[in-house]
């Protein structure tokens, strides 16, 4: 049994908006993180709150993208591609406009893995984007 329903077949997440796997990737890539923290951290919620925010913000997001663009396949990379390129009328105050594209294309393939239940794949580039953002607050 699956603890949330994905019901759509991967031809329908297709034609979903691009906006719409970042929306869904958003929320799976912050709560894994956020459970990364909790399993592996004795840290107090606002320290662990401070703490994910290093992972989830648009800056890092996208260099963690640009770590993983070689090691993606081309469909991968296609779904990268659309998410980077979708016309979003929103960009937050405190991010530039390449890291935000970069970050929403991020969660775009978060979020489209996780719609077409490509759950192996999905924690590949979990673990690997982990990998990733530690590197970059460990120097």
């Amino acid at each position: 049994m699956e603890l949330i329903d994905r019901e759509k077949e991967e031809i329908d997440i297709n034609l979903l908006s691009p906006l719409t796997w970042a929306y869904v990737g958003d929320a799976i890539y912050e709560l894994f993180i956020r459970t990364h923290l909790v399993n592996n951290t004795k840290l107090k919620p606002h320290k662990l709150h401070i703490e994910s925010i290093k992972y989830v913000k648009a800056k890092a997001q996208a260099n963690i993208l640009k770590e993983l663009m070689d090691k993606l396949s081309e469909k991968e990379k296609e779904i990268v591609r659309r998410a980077r390129n979708a016309e979003n009328h929103h960009l937050p105050k405190n991010a530039n406009p390449e890291d935000y594209m970069y970050s929403t294309a991020f969660e775009g393939l978060i979020g489209y893995l996780y719609l077409s239940k490509k759950d192996e794949r999905l924690k590949e580039i979990l673990d690997e984007s982990l990998k990733n953002g530690k590197q970059q607050y460990s120097k």
